[in-house]
């Protein structure tokens, strides 16, 4: 069970994230929208405590896809390295698939259908994103202690690295 962020922890947070741009493929204004979003709330407010580091952030985290791995490349806030962690991409594949055709069925949705039928979608599609958060804690046991709403906005831009337009 991971711990709620204590509310003056300035040490053990992200202030600063980035996203490989030679990994982010072609996108339109939808995934735009939700990258901007998820960059600003993980920023907010977030935990992210590096095992071994935890008390020397705050840090800034630069995303990435590398062959066949996401990338998380952690740095203090001045840029000094900390820890880079190479993740293999297999277990985040069938959900990041799913999850791209119930946004597809969303965004859809919400030009033309009934508010009940895009609220059913909507339960779909936070389903879908809650079980690729779950994956992506499991994925950082041991590397980096994340609280839940973190790991969310994290697969978000997992996400948008993926998305190919």
């Amino acid at each position: 069970m991971t711990r709620p962020p204590e509310q003056d922890d300035s040490t053990n947070r992200i202030v600063g994230v980035t996203l490989d741009e030679d990994s982010i493929g072609r996108s339109g204004p939808d995934i735009e929208h939700e990258r901007a979003i998820a960059i600003y709330d993980l920023i907010e407010q977030n935990l992210f405590a590096p095992d071994g580091a935890e008390g020397q952030g705050p840090f800034t985290l630069h995303i990435g896809i590398t062959g066949n791995r996401l990338m998380f490349d952690i740095r203090r806030e001045d840029g000094t390295p900390v820890v880079a962690h190479l993740l293999s991409l297999t277990p985040f594949r069938r959900i990041v698939k799913d999850y791209f055709m119930i946004c597809d069925s969303y965004y859809q949705a919400i030009r033309t259908a009934t508010p009940d039928k895009i609220e059913a979608i909507d339960m779909g599609r936070r389903g879908i994103h809650d079980e690729g958060s779950r994956t992506l804690q499991e994925r950082l046991k041991g590397k980096v202690r994340v609280d839940f709403e973190t790991s969310r906005r994290l697969f978000t831009l997992i996400t948008v690295l993926h998305w190919k337009g």
